[in-house]
């Protein structure tokens, strides 16, 4: 009876082990099922977060991090978990998100690959300032523009003395910008604009162009043009050299040649060093003529060469006109030329004086308004 008794005991015990372990087996299956589904939920929103980009998983070898969450704490609710992954997402976005620092630009080729060469330059065609800017869209107000592409060696201060050259103007930016920007130049255009009906003075409204140029931006390259000479090919780079440079070397004016030797009118650059070590231009050229030879005796006074393009290169259009008014041949010009020597130190860029008026600027360029006052009056020959 008692061996019956303890049969039936043990076999009860049995049945409840094993239910226990069924129950057991039970909870784990749905433990487990549950847990798969939390951690299938936060990678896949995980992974959205990431705009589901495969590029995401790779290995550990990567630099992304990965974040495993421990499921197993107590009290730990889809719910939580989901909030958790929200919490520690935001910290991974700032690295995978944030804008990459730009790689630093190249610098800008010697010779630009998208030059043409040879250009045919015209001016029959009626050309308007709005027709101009259509054409420009890249260049920011001021007449500003710098390469998107490359780092420029340069930053260009083109200059041009003016006064009643509107139509002129006009057909100079209409060719030259497109030219400056096909030559991956770093640039802005000072027209410097002499006001009243006083005499002429080229080479002192450069030299203010020159002061003023660098009020506006840190140039350390100057271009000295004047308006009606348009370059008829863009391998003539419009940059500064180791020696100051002289552009307009073969216009149409004079045949496609070179008028003379120490010839450097039309179209001129210096770098700011050489532009200081010759004590920038002269003041005193009152009307036509002569200030270019004295800025070619200050380079060649101060040990240095004018560096000039190959003659097929250096051709210029010139758009003809008429003489203006009050801008008639200097006729103390050859006596002045011959004494630059003693003249450069004590006229020049550091005894400039003038008048500012106005600064506008404009789509295409910068208009600097100014008044340089008179010539001196010329002594009485008895």
């Amino acid at each position: 009876m008692t061996r019956l008794m303890l049969g039936r005991t043990l076999e009860r015990i049995c049945k409840a082990v094993l239910l226990l372990c069924l129950l057991h087996f039970l909870i784990m299956m749905i433990l487990y099922f549950d847990v798969y589904t939390q951690r299938f939920d936060i990678f896949s929103r995980f992974n959205n977060g990431r705009n589901g980009s495969r590029s995401n998983v790779s290995g550990a070898g990567s630099g992304h991090h990965y974040y495993y969450y421990n499921l197993t704490r107590p009290n730990a609710t889809l719910a939580s978990y989901l909030a958790t992954g929200e919490q520690l997402m935001p910290s991974m976005q700032p690295e995978n998100n944030q804008t990459p620092s730009p790689k630093p630009l190249p610098p800008c080729p010697e010779n630009p690959p998208g030059l043409v060469g040879r250009l045919l330059i015209e001016f029959s065609s009626q050309m308007t300032m709005e027709r101009v800017q259509k054409e420009n869209p890249n260049v920011t107000e001021g007449g500003r523009y710098t390469p998107p592409d490359c780092r420029p060696r340069w930053k260009v201060a083109i200059i041009i003395p003016f006064r009643h050259r509107e139509n002129h103007l006009k057909y100079w930016l209409h060719y030259l910008h497109p030219i400056l920007r096909r030559q991956k130049i770093d640039y802005g255009i000072y027209i410097i604009n002499q006001l009243g009906e006083d005499t002429f003075n080229r080479a002192k409204l450069l030299n203010v162009g020159y002061t003023e140029a660098l009020k506006d931006a840190e140039y350390d390259c100057f271009i000295f043009s004047d308006v009606d000479l348009i370059p008829m090919d863009d391998r003539n780079l419009y940059h500064c050299y180791d020696q100051p440079r002289h552009f307009a070397i073969a216009m149409d004016k004079f045949g496609f040649r070179l008028p003379y030797a120490g010839y450097f009118g039309g179209v001129s650059g210096l770098s700011k060093k050489q532009f200081l070590k010759i004590n920038g231009f002269p003041n005193e050229y009152w009307g036509w003529g002569g200030e270019d030879d004295d800025i070619y005796n200050r380079i060649t006074l101060n040990g240095m060469k004018v560096s000039r393009p190959d003659v097929r290169i250096g051709r210029y259009r010139m758009i003809k006109h008429e003489r203006d008014k009050h801008n008639e041949p200097n006729p103390q010009r050859f006596n002045k030329i011959q004494n630059t020597k003693n003249t450069m130190k004590r006229d020049g860029i550091s005894t400039l004086t003038y008048r500012l008026l106005e600064v506008k600027k404009y789509p295409l360029y910068t208009n600097i308004s100014v008044e340089i006052g008179k010539p001196p009056p010329r002594p009485f020959k008895g």
